[in-house]
This record gives C-alpha cells, sequence and structure tokens, in this order.
C-alpha cells in the first residue's frame, strides 16, 4: 500500500481530514451558532479529494459558512 509522504515543515497547510497529508487547496468555514458568535470563522484545510465530504458533513450538521480557495493571497483563516 502506498503512503505519500508527509509534507515537509513549512511546505503549506495539509488536509485537515484525519490520515490525510496530501496539501490544502481549499478552506472550509464554519462555526457553531450555540458556542461561538454569528461573526467567528472557523477554518479546516482541505486537498481536492476531500473538499465535497467536508462540505457536506458540515451543512449535515448546519455549521458550513463558506468554502474558499487556500491561495497566497487568501492564506488559511484562523478568526
Amino acid at each position: 500500500m502506498f503512503s505519500p509522504p508527509a509534507p515537509a515543515a513549512g511546505d503549506g497547510p495539509v488536509c485537515s481530514r484525519k490520515g490525510c497529508r496530501n496539501g490544502a487547496e481549499w478552506q472550509l468555514l464554519w462555526n457553531n451558532p450555540r458556542i461561538h458568535t454569528p461573526e467567528r470563522r472557523k477554518a479546516w484545510a482541505s486537498c481536492p479529494d476531500h473538499v465535497a465530504w467536508f462540505e457536506e458533513y458540515l451543512r449535515d450538521r448546519g455549521l458550513w459558512r463558506q468554502t474558499l480557495p487556500l491561495t497566497a493571497d487568501r492564506p488559511l483563516e484562523t478568526r
């Protein structure tokens, strides 16, 4: 079974999906309205293979707010 090497330090964010070590290309912004203020955003990083999984997971729970590309001019949000 092939397992890609873990990204070296400084290579950028990796996918937040458990067990995935692929480079992140998307950020999924979410908040839990029961514990976060409306303007607060948490972020999960995602590779292209898992972005749909994250969106479905967050939408099913009423937590999803926005999916944005993860680019140099739009780094992973941490508000």
